[in-house]
C-alpha cells in the first residue's frame, strides 16, 4: 500500500510540473561542452517580481522530476517556500564529473572541472538570468551525494542546505564533514538518508557518517538522519525528499499541532514574541518576508485562550493590524483583550469599527457585531 502511495505521488508529480520546465543546453567554457539543464520556475513567476530560493538537483536524468514535483506540491500548501528548480543531467558524464583522488579524496581534472563549472558558470548564469534569493539547496545522490560536500568544504560554502541520498564517499569525506560542521559558523542544514536494501557498503558509510555527526555540537548546524524501511538504493530519493524539504523547511511550516502543543503551550514567555521571532528567522534563513499566516494567528490566540493570559491579545492585535491591515482581524483580537480585561465599553467600540473591515478566517462582521451586542446587553450600554 505505501508502495502504491508513493508510485501516485510520482505520478501526480510529474503531471504538475507540466509546462512548467524549460529544457537547456548551457555551453560551458570550462567543461568545453554543453550541459543539458531542466529548470522549472514557480507557478505564476512571470506575475510578480518575487524572488526566490535555488535547488539545484545533480543526477538530473532521474532525480529531477521527483524534486521538481516535490517542490511544487510543498509550495502549493506553502509548508516551503516557492523555488526554482535546476537539474543538471549527468547521464553520459556522471564518472567523469564527480572524480576525485584516491591520495587526498578531493576532486581531480573533470571532477576540479566541474566543480568549477557549477559555481563560477551555472550559479552566477540561474542568478543573473532569474530572481534569486541567497539561500540554495543542493541534492545528490550515490556519487552526487559525496560530490555535493565540496561546496561545502568551501571557505564560503556555495549551498546553504545538502540533501544527501545515500553517498558514495570518498575515503576521506566522513572526517572531512565532521570537522567542517564542528566549526562553521554559517547556518547550515544538512539532511542525510539511508534505507533498509541500501547497496551494503553505502549503507555502512552513511551509518558510520551519521554517527560521526551525531556527535556534533554546533548550534549553526541543523542535521536531520533517515533510514527507511524497505526501499532500494534506487527507490531511496523517492521516500527521502519529501522528508527532506520537511526538514530543511520546518520553521517555514504552519504551526502544527506538535509545535502547538510541545512548545508554544509550554512557554514561559508572551507566545506573540514567538510568532514574531518564527517570521524573522524564516526572513534570515531563506531570504524570504513572509506574511504571518492567519492559520499562525489562530494557533497563537488559542495558546492565549487556553493558558488564560489574554493580556497577550493586545500585542497579536495590533501584529494583525500590521499584517493584514485591511481586515478585521486585528479589531477582533483587540477587542478580545479589552473584554478579557475589564474594559467592555472599549471592547463594544472596538467590534463595531471592524464590521467595515474585510472578513478574514472565519472571524465575520456578524460574529464581532454580536459580540458588541452581547457586551450592551450584559453592561446596559
Amino acid at each position: 500500500m505505501q508502495r502504491l502511495f508513493y508510485f501516485f505521488v510520482l505520478i501526480f508529480s510529474f503531471q504538475q510540473i507540466g509546462g512548467q520546465t524549460i529544457y537547456k543546453e548551457f555551453e560551458s567554457s570550462i567543461l568545453g561542452e554543453a550541459k543539458q539543464l531542466k529548470i522549472q520556475v514557480p507557478r505564476g513567476y512571470d506575475n510578480t517580481d518575487k524572488s526566490y530560493p535555488i535547488v539545484v538537483v545533480f543526477d538530473g536524468d532521474y532525480l529531477f522530476e521527483i524534486v521538481a514535483g516535490n517542490v511544487d506540491y510543498y509550495s502549493y500548501w506553502e509548508d516551503i517556500p516557492e523555488a526554482i528548480v535546476v537539474g543538471v543531467n549527468q547521464l553520459e558524464t556522471r564518472g567523469g564529473d564527480t572524480y576525485y583522488s584516491e591520495q587526498n579524496s578531493l576532486p581531480i581534472e573533470g571532477g576540479a572541472k566541474f566543480f568549477e563549472f557549477v559555481g563560477m558558470e551555472l550559479i552566477p548564469y540561474i542568478e543573473k538570468v532569474y530572481r534569486t534569493e541567497k539561500f540554495k539547496v543542493a541534492v545528490g545522490h550515490g556519487l552526487t551525494a559525496n560530490f555535493i560536500n565540496y561546496f561545502l568544504l568551501k571557505e564560503v560554502p556555495l549551498f546553504q542546505s545538502y540533501i544527501s541520498l545515500s553517498p558514495d564517499l570518498a575515503p576521506d569525506m566522513s572526517a572531512f564533514l565532521t570537522e567542517r560542521l564542528s566549526n562553521i559558523e554559517t547556518k547550515v542544514f544538512y539532511y542525510l538518508a539511508t534505507c533498509s536494501n541500501d547497496v551494503k557498503k553505502l549503507k555502512v558509510k552513511t551509518e558510520a557518517l551519521n554517527t560521526s555527526l551525531s556527535s556534533i555540537d554546533n548550534k549553526s548546524v541543523m542535521k536531520s538522519f533517515d533510514n527507511f524501511d524497505g526501499p532500494s538504493h534506487y527507490s531511496l530519493p523517492a521516500h527521502a525528499i519529501p522528508k527532506a524539504l520537511e526538514s530543511i523547511f520546518f520553521v517555514f511550516q504552519p504551526i502544527s499541532k506538535i509545535e502547538y502543543k510541545e512548545t508554544i503551550l509550554e512557554l514561559d514567555t508572551s507566545p506573540v514574541e514567538y510568532l514574531i521571532e518564527k517570521y524573522a528567522m524564516i526572513e534570515d534563513l531563506f531570504g524570504i518576508e513572509k506574511t504571518i499566516l492567519i492559520n499562525d494567528f489562530k494557533a497563537i490566540a488559542a495558546a492565549i485562550n487556553k493558558t488564560e493570559k489574554f493580556e497577550y491579545y493586545e500585542h497579536l492585535g495590533k501584529l494583525a493590524r500590521k499584517e493584514h491591515p485591511d481586515t478585521l482581524l486585528g479589531h477582533y483580537y483587540l477587542g478580545r483583550f479589552y473584554e478579557e480585561t475589564g474594559k467592555p465599553k472599549k471592547a463594544m467600540k472596538t467590534y463595531q469599527s471592524a464590521y467595515i473591515l474585510e472578513e478574514i478566517g472565519g472571524i465575520t462582521k456578524d460574529h464581532v457585531l454580536e459580540l458588541s451586542e452581547q457586551i450592551k446587553v450584559d453592561f446596559g450600554f
